[in-house]
């Protein structure tokens, strides 16, 4: 299913966002959804999941983002509180795990929709 996330930007320290994470498709097949982020230099990482009954946080976001879903609307959100400039990153939404597609050669890659730029300044 291909998820587009939206709604970064740039935002000073102690500010906030709210992520929208969007698809043509239906994601109430879809148990585990999560947040990644990606900063520069760094490995893509989860900071938060949501099933139909649990949410997980990473510990560097744990009370201070929130992650929603909206099934009927195929949404799945995050707010970010308290903004630190250590939270700039690429942010993408993703099944938890992610897609696995095969490509032409054979090989096996993760599947991965366009993410959205958080800036945080100091």
């Amino acid at each position: 299913v291909p998820l587009q996330a939206y709604g970064g930007g740039l935002v000073q320290a102690g500010g906030f966002l709210r992520l929208s994470c969007a698809t043509s498709g239906n994601i109430v097949s879809i148990n585990d959804m999560g947040w990644y982020r990606q900063a520069p230099g760094k490995q893509r990482e989860l900071i938060a999941s949501i099933t139909s009954s649990s949410t997980n946080y990473a510990n560097s976001v744990r009370g201070r983002f929130t992650i929603s879903r909206d099934n009927a609307k195929n949404t799945v959100y995050l707010q970010m509180n308290s903004l630190k400039p250590e939270d700039t990153a690429v942010y993408y939404c993703n099944e938890n795990p992610p897609p696995i597609i095969v490509g032409v050669d054979g090989v096996r890659y993760e599947y991965w929709g366009q993410g959205t730029q958080v800036t945080v300044s100091s």
